[in-house]
């Protein structure tokens, strides 16, 4: 590659911003992720992407079950360009249920925005997809959402950051007033104070700015400027002083106050988030950090989507391009069978909608049609062979089997099941000495189940029964590489050994307790709680699953 090409990818990937938001339900993420778009001119009013011929209906929660329960059950690739920069915004699903395709789209991102809702603090799902941030070392933003509400002293909630997540946060600007007396935001770096207008939060909230020191003389409510001028003082004396290598690391978070729904900061957090949000960076591989200038195009799959396009019924691999130039209809080697592959279907995704792309660079998503051939974690190359890190499988919580009632059916739900298998929002296994197979489907959460049905239901047309098992969890079995033969286990009562999809051996637990024993009477094997993919040197084949349906 010239000289010239690695000067135009390395000036490509530093004006790149890929990143997730995160939040506990309810925070206010999907809202942020809408309006995030409106200020990048995908949206001309909230909830409305704008595309090439037509105003589309909302961009990130694109599923017709997202849109009935109201919440995000899967990520939502979110590209748009604002002030000269490209951002590829990951929308995740915000409840436990789904987890793991949070987990696995933080992989694919270079920074998060955690959206803290003022009222009720740091929640639980919230301190759980922190601690995967802060496990991967991902910088993290924080937003302070719905300001304009009753809610937590803004000191307390800045000191419930620093107790719960162990991370330090550093105030980056501060509300003037809360709840129904917020009237604007002081700006802790420039003191400066921005009043907003009360106007809709659909379009874009008109402000004037002024001095701090003016804050008296606006009309405030009593005591509400003198407040705030008070805390400024605190913040300023003992706050902590934002170090922008302590960010990158993820040992300090910047804070921002906002309302999301109101439009209230969220101009000035975009700004901040472009100057602070690292570009794309050198990632790991077998061969060592691969930096994203690097000569040959390389990337991985973080996430497959089944019928984005229900018409065609089509499966679309999503590829973090880590290093070099993606361009159309090149060939590339898959790294896990040796195969080389022409991506000649390329796409750039914005929510549900696609359109064909020539080219893109580090830190772009790119989606490819898949035909069966790409899975969870595969890494895609040019020139010496390499893998990057393996995506995560995680320990199920509810497992069952699935049943098609309606014979004349079985083949839609058979082509379905695999399909959403293969997506990662299910995990599956088979007990191989059963008389009987039939799949034992498991999921991190219970809601799993309902959207794998919904989606069997409308997209495939076919009805199912559900039998619960009476599992709770699943520890993996390591095996030399090769052997598969599973080693000689003593099994507390109760308990299954099943293989995965990946051909990985799995112990299948009802209680806490059957899994401590398990580890301890079995001092001989390594017993995995959580499971990198592709370690695994088979898989199920189509004919196996479809044999284990029947």
């Amino acid at each position: 590659m010239t000289t010239s090409n690695n000067q135009l990818i390395a000036q490509q990937a530093v004006r790149r911003r890929t990143f997730a938001i995160i939040s506990h339900p309810d925070a206010g993420k999907t809202t942020l992720t809408e309006k995030f778009l409106l200020y990048g001119g995908r949206v001309e009013v909230a909830g409305a992407v704008r595309g090439r011929k037509t105003l589309r209906a909302t961009a990130s929660d694109w599923m017709e079950i997202e849109k009935q329960r109201g919440i995000s059950v899967s990520s939502t690739v979110l590209p748009f360009e604002y002030q000269g920069y490209q951002i590829n915004l990951l929308d995740t699903p915000g409840h436990h249920d789904f987890s793991e395709d949070t987990y696995r789209t933080l992989m694919a991102t270079d920074c998060a925005v955690m959206v803290i809702d003022l009222a009720k603090g740091v929640e639980p799902q919230t301190q759980k997809l922190f601690r995967v941030c802060a496990l991967r070392k991902i910088p993290v933003l924080t937003f302070i959402n719905k300001v304009d509400r009753p809610g937590l002293d803004p000191l307390a909630v800045i000191s419930e950051i620093e107790a719960k997540l162990q991370i330090e946060p550093v105030p980056m600007n501060w509300p003037i007033g809360s709840g129904l007396d917020f009237g604007g935001l002081v700006d802790l770096a420039t003191h400066q104070a921005y009043l907003f207008d009360k106007t809709s939060g659909d379009l874009r909230v008109p402000y004037e700015t002024i001095p701090l020191d003016r804050l008296h003389q606006q009309n405030l409510r009593a005591g509400i400027a003198h407040h705030a001028l008070e805390e400024v003082e605190l913040l300023h004396s003992a706050g902590a002083r934002f170090d922008p290598q302590r960010f990158l690391s993820g040992s300090a978070t910047p804070v921002f106050f906002g309302s999301a729904l109101k439009n209230y900061g969220i101009e000035h957090f975009l700004r901040a988030f472009l100057d602070l949000c690292p570009s794309p960076s050198p990632r790991r591989s077998n061969l060592g950090l691969i930096p994203p200038a690097a000569a040959d195009f390389s990337g991985f799959v973080f996430k497959i989507q089944a019928n984005l396009d229900p018409r065609h019924r089509d499966r679309v691999a999503f590829v973090r391009i880590c290093g070099g130039r993606f361009e159309r209809d090149m060939e590339v080697l898959h790294e896990r069978t040796g195969n080389r592959v022409r991506l000649g279907r390329a796409h750039l995704v914005f929510g549900r909608e696609r359109e064909t792309i020539d080219e893109a660079f580090p830190g772009d998503i790119v989606g490819l049609v898949n035909p069966g051939v790409f899975r969870l974690g595969d890494t895609l190359c040019e020139g010496q062979p390499l893998r990057y890190e393996p995506l995560p499988q995680f320990p199920p919580e509810h497992f069952a089997i699935l049943r098609c009632p309606s014979s004349d059916r079985r083949k839609q739900f058979e082509r379905g099941l695999n399909q959403l298998i293969e997506e990662g929002a299910i995990q599956v296994f088979v007990d191989p000495r059963a008389s009987h197979q039939e799949l034992i489907l498991g999921a991190v959460g219970e809601l799993q189940f309902d959207v794998v049905r919904y989606r069997l239901e409308s997209e495939y047309l076919t009805q199912t029964t559900i039998e619960w098992l009476p599992f709770k969890s699943a520890r993996w079995i390591a095996s030399a590489p090769g052997d598969t033969t599973p080693p000689r286990l003593r099994l507390p009562y109760g308990t299954r050994i099943v293989k995965d999809q990946y051909g990985g051996t799995a112990v299948l637990l009802q209680s806490q307790w059957d899994s401590d024993l398990l580890t301890r009477d079995n001092k001989h094997v390594q017993i995995m709680t959580v499971r990198d993919a592709a370690t695994a040197d088979f898989e199920l084949s189509e004919s196996e699953i479809a044999q284990a349906n029947r």
